[in-house]
């Protein structure tokens, strides 16, 4: 299982309009389900996935999503991951910092399988 956590993505991402004018940081979290054995023996980026493509890719349908709800922007997130045949099954947790007063954090976890 490939993690990354936390990755930070400037984007639109709310319903309220004043969330609409300007880009806020919103955190992401994958884990990839994939049989890592082979890149375990080649010891070759191509046995694996690039996760710093992914982590590009991921921040490039954000920010051209501009998503209303978290929910959006996970399923958008897991449909990406679940494009890479070698991953059998991926689990997408996006979180929203300080969306409302009193409120530390809001956020949605979406998983699917290929």
């Amino acid at each position: 299982m490939l993690e990354l956590k936390d990755i930070e993505v400037d984007c639109i991402l709310g319903d309220l309009p004043e969330e609409r004018l300007f880009p806020r940081w919103i955190l992401v979290d994958v884990a990839l389900a994939f049989d890592a054995a082979k890149a375990g023996e080649s010891d070759a980026l191509e046995d694996t996935i690039d996760y710093a493509y992914l982590v590009e890719d991921i921040r490039t349908v954000l920010k051209h999503a501009q998503c209303r709800l978290l929910e959006r922007a996970a399923k958008l997130i897991l449909e990406l991951c679940l494009e890479d045949a070698r991953v059998t099954a991926a689990k997408v947790c996006v979180r929203k910092k300080n969306s409302m007063p009193g409120l530390g954090e809001a956020g949605i976890i979406m998983e699917g399988k290929a």
